[in-house]
């Protein structure tokens, strides 16, 4: 059977038309309801647009959209053309500016989209991004959603093996790094993924994740659409401001399945007020699952407590490992069942890279599980010579699928450089225990100060509980002691800057000093806005570094 998301869109609408596949809710409470034979029809018409804008199969097509009847509708349109839509950030508050600008002009001369779309009361912001002067390509585009076009295009013929889209990652300079990916590979990574959770079209997907990103893409939008599941959509600018809008939008549409990175969990149970969840029943939720940054215990337990009495059941929480570069998923935990806590030496994990269950007058760490891999996901770890290492180990993560990425799109280079004998070298450090992945960090991150490794994201959740700091607005990072011949421990937290900072930085060094083996030289507090973070709104501890490495030398 040939699978593209073409021919799968046609399917659905063919099965049953009227059946509701898409709704988005505004931060008023308005929703807007799309049936499946309206999504393709706002797809058909869309692809009218872009073809009669020059767009052809196999064209490359940018998308820098908000609204998100557009968004939807340019993707699956360019989609139906047999082009590739990549879909990229729009400019925000939180986006450095020049590093924005930078990330974006080398993309488009890397990727050379055919056509830019964009929408009116962005069609100058995005103008200006383009070289000048303007080049031919990319032609720049207005897409009108309320426009009707006089009958359906062919339905193109495409190869299974043909690239579908495009994600791009989300480093701050690292936009240019497109993750290209065949129409095989999405619906193979579906499957599997879809087996792993029992995921069904009887289920219904809650997201605010944008769609730039590798979690909101495919768990968020491609998996519910593809399936033929109903999908609630929200923006994630509304999520921010209201984050109580995702557990209404869960209970009022009885929601089964939501995914969040690791902040989110605290952010909902921190942020939204006891007000604000009248009337809110969680229990039809059968999982919310943790994906996108390094998982923490606490995190989940924080939230089981906020939200338990609102009908969640605990055991809905589960973890997921996931990359762009597999489409989405390696890993997932059992829906339904606690997740695994592995209790593990401190000493032992920090010193000699060993995972071992830690014995009773021994500090310990709590290590969460990111489950087993999925269906035709293998993952082993290799030492700093590539070398297979047992389990329990810590080392390099690689994996290997058949539904991995056609490569970066035109970085062969770059391609060849995270393989290894057929293995995908992913950037995280971790160890696999009695089947089950655990991840500890990215390895350009990992800190080494007195011969023990130190994982930043440790560090910054304990800054995190400090009154006074920020949440989420924390940064760690090393700096290079040439002296003593090792790093010393940096923290850049954002504060309101009347408040009494001595005492801040005094409460940072002290619970840094108490709960963990290092010691602070340097805290730096910063008003808010001083933090760079990425497109997918993670904090970007290499251009943070950067930025307190200039200061500190003005």
């Amino acid at each position: 059977m040939t699978r593209t998301i073409p021919r799968r869109l046609h399917e659905l609408a063919q099965a049953a038309p009227e059946r509701e596949i898409l709704r988005y809710r505004f931060l008023n409470g308005d929703e807007i309801t799309l049936t499946r034979a309206q999504l393709l029809q706002l797809a058909q018409s869309t692809a009218a647009q872009l073809a009669a804008a020059g767009a052809n199969a196999d064209d490359i097509v940018a998308i820098v959209q908000r609204h998100p009847l557009a968004l939807v509708g340019t993707f699956l349109g360019a989609a139906l053309l047999g082009a590739v839509p990549s879909i990229l950030p729009f400019a925000t508050e939180k986006l450095h500016p020049d590093r924005y600008k930078a990330s974006m002009a080398a993309l488009f001369d890397l990727v050379q989209p055919a056509l830019l779309v964009t929408e009116p009361e962005l069609y100058d912001e995005v103008a200006a991004l383009l070289p000048s002067p303007a080049p031919e390509k990319p032609a720049l585009l207005s897409i009108d959603v309320g426009a009707t076009h006089a009958s359906p295009l062919p339905e193109p013929s495409i190869d299974p093996n043909a690239i579908a889209l495009l994600q791009h990652s989300s480093g701050t300079t690292g936009l240019q790094k497109g993750v290209a990916l065949s129409h095989r590979a999405i619906f193979d990574q579906l499957d599997a993924y879809s087996q792993a959770i029992g995921f069904s079209d009887a289920d219904i997907v809650v997201s605010w994740l944008p769609l730039y990103h590798d979690m909101g893409l495919i768990a968020g939008f491609l998996m519910p659409i593809l399936s033929g599941a109903r999908l609630v959509l929200m923006s994630p600018f509304d999520w921010v401001r209201s984050p109580q809008m995702l557990l209404r939008a869960i209970s009022d549409q009885r929601g089964t399945f939501c995914w969040l990175p690791n902040f989110a969990y605290n952010f909902c149970a921190q942020k939204i007020r006891e007000r604000d969840l009248e009337g809110v029943d969680l229990s039809s939720l059968r999982a919310v699952i943790n994906c996108s940054e390094p998982v923490r215990a606490d995190s989940h337990q924080l939230f089981i407590e906020r939200f338990a009495p609102y009908g969640l059941n605990p055991h809905a929480l589960a973890t997921c490992y996931a990359m762009a570069e597999t489409v989405f998923a390696v890993s997932q935990s059992a829906v339904g069942q606690p997740v695994r806590v592995d209790v593990v030496e401190r000493d032992a994990l920090r010193i000699d890279g060993f995972a071992r269950p830690t014995a009773d007058d021994q500090p310990s760490e709590n290590i969460v599980s990111c489950g087993r891999p999925i269906e035709g996901m293998a993952v082993r770890v290799l030492d700093t010579e590539r070398r297979p290492l047992p389990e329990r180990r810590v080392g390099a993560l690689t994996v290997r699928s058949p539904y991995m990425l056609t490569g970066y799109y035109h970085r062969p280079e770059a391609t060849e450089s995270v393989f290894h004998d057929g293995w995908y070298l992913t950037g995280d450090i971790g160890y696999v225990a009695e089947g089950e992945v655990f991840v500890l960090g990215r390895e350009k991150d990992l800190l080494i100060v007195g011969g023990r490794n130190v994982y930043p994201q440790d560090l910054e959740a304990l800054v995190n509980t400090v009154e006074g700091v920020h949440a989420g607005r924390v940064v760690a990072f090393g700096v290079l002691n040439a002296q003593a011949g090792t790093e010393d421990v940096a923290i850049v937290a954002e504060v309101e800057m009347d408040s009494e900072s001595s005492t801040i930085s005094a409460n940072i060094r002290r619970i840094i000093a108490n709960r963990s083996d290092v010691s602070v030289r340097y805290v730096k507090l910063v008003p808010s806005g001083w933090l760079i973070k990425t497109s997918s709104g993670k904090l970007a501890r290499g251009a943070n570094r950067d930025k307190f490495l200039s200061e500190s030398s003005q």
